[in-house]
């Protein structure tokens, strides 16, 4: 096997192979890349067993086809340390040892047979619907800080992906809650699709998450029982489901909160960002002392301190509450409009937030 690659292309794609190798893994394998040079394309494929990562680097120079597996983790560091730009020339010089090169250094990697990577690509040909990248992300986005991280209650360590009609109209669905906090997320579908409810593990969630954030376009899903597929670009990210049932979650949604608390979303989030300030734990509560049209929020902490800001909010009534303050900086950092709306009933029950916008 003989090629050459350039720099950055590889650099990319070693980076979200990274993310989805176990660093600690028990099988040697595991550790490693596999690398496929073939008809002027290199395909590199990684996987921890339950999720398997692939991309397609497109017309490279390819002297001769072959295939092999070397350390991930390695290569990475030597090719992110290496030039902008350039191209790096790979030989493969015997069946355990691969040979690379650029200007004037020269590495020699040890490598396990690709026969021994454990990679089997399921036929996904069934349900299969696309999607916006940006659609899928900012679903993904407004979730993902709410999946929990108790490993005794599986089926909440990742989202919730579903169909709900709302009016005539059908949303693609996520929903993800740690049992202290829930966010709901919906993205409007143009076209009917068959799509079975479907809980994606967390790790999925925030490799799929990074993988779009640098691409724009469509993604193509498909899943079969057990497996889910998003094609994009050159990549392909395959994720085993987390096997359990979500719980109903429409029961613990406020249905009666009729106080209205209505903010400007920038002045609410620095707010109360720097009012936690004064916590070393984040954790504290923040309280809000609401009356007609004004928010006192403070904090108060034994250890170092205590802080106090007042907000004109648009508010009916009048109410003491307190809230985890770093649930509030990550819901109000998801919201797109330039409202936040808290619909609360009282004291020590839950409150319901939207977004306006």
């Amino acid at each position: 096997m003989k090629f050459s690659v350039n720099q950055k292309d590889l650099q990319n794609s070693l980076n979200y192979c990274q993310g989805v190798i176990e660093k600690r893994s028990t099988l040697a394998i595991l550790s490693n890349v596999l690398l496929e040079a073939k008809d002027a394309n290199l395909k590199i494929t990684a996987t921890d067993l339950d999720l398997i990562f692939i991309q397609n680097i497109s017309n490279i120079e390819i002297l001769e086809e072959g295939e092999t597996t070397t350390s991930c983790s390695v290569m990475y560091d030597i090719v992110r340390k290496f030039n902008n730009e350039k191209k790096i020339s790979f030989n493969l010089v015997s069946e355990n040892k691969i040979n690379l090169e650029s200007d004037k250094s020269s590495f020699n990697l040890n490598c396990l047979k690709a026969s021994e990577f454990p990679v089997t690509e399921a036929n996904f040909r069934e349900n299969e619907f696309i999607l916006n990248s940006k659609k899928l992300l900012k679903l993904l986005n407004k979730c993902k800080f709410s999946v929990s991280n108790d490993e005794t209650r599986h089926y909440l360590s990742g989202i919730f992906l579903h169909l709900t009609d709302s009016e005539d109209k059908k949303f693609l669905t996520a929903v993800a809650t740690d049992s202290h906090r829930m966010a709901i997320s919906k993205t409007l579908l143009s076209d009917e699709i068959n799509f079975e409810p479907i809980i994606l593990p967390k790790k999925t969630v925030f490799q799929l998450s990074s993988l779009l954030d640098d691409y724009d376009g469509d993604v193509k899903i498909s899943n079969v029982k057990s497996k889910i597929k998003f094609e994009f670009n050159n990549s392909i990210l395959i994720s085993k489901l987390i096997d359990g049932k979500f719980p109903n979650y429409f029961q613990v949604i406020p249905k009666d909160n009729q106080k209205k608390l209505e903010i400007d979303l920038k002045l609410f989030l620095t707010s109360v960002d720097r009012v936690a300030s004064v916590s070393l734990d984040k954790k504290d509560g923040v309280k809000f002392s609401l009356s007609k049209d004004l928010l006192n929020l403070s904090v108060n902490n034994i250890n170092s301190g205590d802080g106090k800001e007042s907000l004109n909010v648009k508010f009916d009534h009048e109410l003491d509450i307190s809230f985890n303050s770093r649930y509030l900086i990550d819901i109000a950092s998801q919201l797109d409009g330039e409202k936040i709306e808290i619909f609360l009933k009282d004291t020590g029950l839950p409150a319901l937030i939207k977004d306006p916008s």
